[in-house]
């Protein structure tokens, strides 16, 4: 007889699935709860699988329906309109008329064809990346059956390689998704549709992935102790790393779990940067231009690295609470912590991150973020907030503020350090390196309080504001000392006109603890990550700093009263400095506005009124120090001007000449030129070399007029005595300015045209009056000849009409 065949062996799948759940014979007893799950999993199964039939064929029958549609209207053309049914346009018409209808119409048949094929591939992607989310996380589902459910041998690779067809799926919907926004930009809804469903599938996956990620870094020992032996003896180790410590088995292990763990990373980063330029946006948050860059979307750190941190975080905040009211260990603990691991961190990680194509980041960085971003929860839940409620309840201000200025201090070195660690051995551009990136800058903290940002720009302004005070008190502060080398001529003075310096300038110390108070102002800004907090915290401080000395500037020359009370040397002290203070703070602020540091920040410009303020400053006060000059001349020398070429004044005859070479200055003039000497020397000594060069050409301009148009020309007769006492006194009047210029006369035009007429020839006078009262071309070529430029024809007429023969 035969023997029976003998039955095949189960699947190598099935002994597998059969020995992991029944391990020994207790296990035999999970049997119905293992069948009932099986039953309701093969159950949902089979009813998705008929769902998908039934969409299939509802698919299929609509499609063929507009194929038959599509045939009959090809078959209408290339009968080159036979009879054509009655029902499609009424009445028979041309075939040209008809044509271009078929044409739209076989174009929306075949949109909605290419449209229902993008929907079937792309429905038959999103639910394999459902399948393989579902398998993951079903052992975590609700019914909790892990007394009964032991886990496989194999359970974490088969993990694993579900995460990874995940990831493919998610990269598959990725390129159709692209296709379509792309070709057909209109099919907005299929998109969004499918971004909603793949969404709420990454919404699941990621938290298991991670749930998984650190189950195994508990297995392999992380985190380690955060002390040692060797630090109770006072002697200092670096803690020891797993990561280094690790067998070549839990090597395998990690680095597939850390690669599946990039890799959704990485496919969310894509889906981030393609959703974000999509035409119409639906994300608010991902409109930020700083997404468009895949890399950019990672540089807040990668899962996988930042799940290092977090297991540490509780263990570091033990230590942190015993030091609220000293940061300056918090930030070296954390140093410490990342240093110690740093080297483990690119050993191991930085070949992970390159086999997972992460181009441009490095694991060192990613590192450093991961301890900052652990450190920033730690400052914006802990340290700030028990800080800004003693900022706005506490009576001690200066101990409160002691406090912000100490905290936001170790910040800035902090992050001066962090830096140089996530970039140690690595090479980068000067513009890339400079300053540090939002990710991993502490003062991150700022960008979501700008209430706390604003009590830290306070904090600042007060301080700033209360050494200045201090300063203020010694009015040494506002003089500067005079370089003997200032007393020299013209020559030695001109190499002086390029001022870059205070000294340069004159300008009092003050002005210059000013311009480094605000500097450094300037420079903690630079900590700051964004452009809107840096410009915000400047405006805070250093512009407003600068603006209420600039205003105290100003009251310190108003206080002067100038143009009301008489002149005395210590007004003119007094206001040579506060001008030269402001041409010294106006020389640098313009320097920073133009600066390339400004201009990158976005601050350019960003001084234009203070710097229009300061210019009016400098403008006006050198006006009243000029105006009260010529006043005090003209009060001095009323009596003497109004006498000029009067006959009271020529105590010779008329027919005798003097000797000019012995003649002195009239008696009533020298008063007033040994005042002027005296103010000009001064002023010279005072004030900067460039506003004294302005300030003693107006001065001169106004004496020349203020002489010429005081003489009654055309009412008095000169004499030639007369005439050369006038030559002595106008050489007097220059003399004073020929210290700053070898040819003062030019800033005398009209009183140097006046005596050229007056000492002109007889004959020459004559006719040049003759040829003036005629009137041919106002006179001007006739005045040119004789090199007068500056007097017009009219007072040519009066002033020679002044001469003793003078018709």
């Amino acid at each position: 007889p035969m023997s029976p065949p003998r039955p095949q062996p189960p699947a190598a799948t099935l002994r597998g699935f059969l020995d992991a759940h029944f391990a020994s014979a207790e296990d035999l007893a999970a049997a119905p709860a293992l069948a009932e799950l099986l039953r309701r999993e093969c159950a949902g199964l089979e009813a998705s699988l008929r769902r998908l039939e039934a969409q299939l064929a509802s698919g299929s029958a609509s499609w063929l329906a507009r194929s038959a549609e599509a045939r009959s209207g090809l078959h209408r053309i290339r009968s080159q309109g036979g009879d054509i049914p009655a029902g499609d346009q009424g009445e028979a018409s041309a075939p040209g008329v008809e044509l271009p209808a078929i044409v739209r119409e076989i174009q929306r048949i075949d949109t909605i064809r290419l449209y229902a094929e993008a929907t079937l591939q792309l429905e038959a992607l999103v639910g394999n990346l459902e399948d393989a989310a579902y398998s993951i996380v079903r052992p975590a589902s609700k019914l909790n059956l892990s007394s009964v459910l032991r886990r496989a041998s194999n359970g974490v690779e088969q993990k694993q390689e579900k995460l990874l067809q995940a990831v493919d799926a998610v990269r598959d919907i990725e390129q159709e998704l692209v296709r379509i926004s792309t070709s057909r930009p209109q099919w907005t809804n299929l998109i969004v549709a499918v971004d909603s469903r793949v969404d709420k599938t990454l919404a699941i996956l990621r938290p298991q992935a991670l749930t998984d990620y650190r189950a195994l870094l508990a297995a392999l020992g992380w985190p380690p102790s955060l002390s040692s032996p060797d630090m109770e003896k006072d002697k200092y180790s670096q803690v020891p790393n797993p990561l280094i410590l690790m067998n070549e088995a839990n090597k395998e292990k990690y680095s597939e779990s850390f690669l599946a763990l990039c890799a959704l990373q990485h496919v969310q980063a894509n889906r981030e940067v393609r959703q974000c330029q999509m035409p119409a946006a639906t994300t608010p948050s991902l409109s930020d231009s700083k997404y468009f860059d895949k890399t950019a979307c990672l540089d807040n750190g990668l899962w996988a690295i930042d799940e290092l941190v977090h297991p540490i975080v509780s263990r570091m905040e033990y230590h942190f609470s015993k030091w609220s009211e000293q940061p300056e260990f918090i930030f070296a603990l954390v140093y410490k912590i990342t240093k110690d691991f740093m080297d483990g961190v690119d050993d191991i990680l930085q070949p992970l991150i390159d086999k997972a194509r992460l181009v441009g980041l490095s694991a060192k960085e990613s590192w450093v973020t991961g301890m900052v971003k652990m450190l920033l929860g730690y400052l914006e839940t802990q340290i700030f907030p028990a800080l800004v409620t003693s900022y706005h309840h506490t009576d001690d201000k200066l101990e409160v503020h002691s406090s912000w200025m100490h905290l936001n201090d170790q910040m800035i070195t902090f992050d001066k350090r962090m830096q140089l660690l996530a970039d140690s051995g690595i090479q980068k551009v000067a513009l890339v390196s400079e300053g540090l990136s939002r990710s991993l800058s502490v003062f991150s903290i700022y960008i979501g309080h700008s209430d706390w940002l604003r009590i830290w720009a306070d904090v600042e302004l007060n301080s700033a504001q209360n050494k200045l005070k201090s300063e203020l008190e010694d009015e040494a502060s506002w003089l500067c000392s005079i370089d003997p080398q200032d007393e020299l001529g013209h020559q030695e003075s001109t190499a002086k006109f390029l001022l870059s310096t205070r000294e340069d300038y004159k300008a009092p110390p003050v002005s210059e603890f000013v311009v480094k108070t605000a500097s450094a102002m300037i420079e903690r800004s630079h900590a700051l990550p964004t452009k809107g907090t840096k410009i915000q915290y400047c405006r805070s401080t250093s512009v407003q700093f600068l603006n209420d000395f600039f205003v105290l500037l100003h009251e310190r020359c108003e206080a002067l009263q100038l143009p009301n009370t008489a002149l005395q040397e210590e007004s003119l002290l007094k206001a040579s400095y506060a001008i030269n203070a402001a041409r010294y703070c106006e020389y640098v602020v313009r320097e920073w506005d133009e600066d390339t540091a400004f201009m990158e920040l976005g601050a350019h410009g960003n001084y234009v009124d203070e710097i229009a303020f300061l210019v009016k400053l400098g403008t006006d006060f050198l006006e009243q120090i000029m105006s009260s000059i010529l006043i005090e001349f003209e009060d001095l020398s009323w009596d003497y001007v109004q006498s000029i070429g009067s006959s009271n004044e020529q105590s010779l005859p008329d027919d005798q000449v003097p000797d000019e070479e012995n003649l002195e200055v009239s008696p009533g003039f020298v008063a007033s030129l040994e005042v002027l000497r005296e103010r000009t020397t001064k002023l010279k000594l005072y004030l900067n070399s460039k506003d004294f060069l302005d300030l003693w050409r107006s001065i001169a301009e106004g004496l020349d007029y203020f002489v010429y148009s005081s003489i009654r020309w055309g009412q008095v007769k000169f004499s030639d005595p007369a005439v050369v006492q006038l030559r002595v006194d106008s050489k007097a009047l220059l003399r004073i300015f020929r210290p700053y210029c070898s040819r003062p006369e030019a800033f005398f035009p009209f009183v140097t045209d006046s005596l050229k007429l007056l000492t002109m020839g007889e004959t020459d006078a004559q006719y040049l009056l003759e040829a003036l009262k005629n009137g041919k071309d106002d006179g001007k070529s006739g005045l040119r000849q004789h090199g007068l430029h500056h007097v017009d024809g009219s007072q040519a007429v009066n002033v020679l009409r002044s001469r003793k023969s003078g018709g």
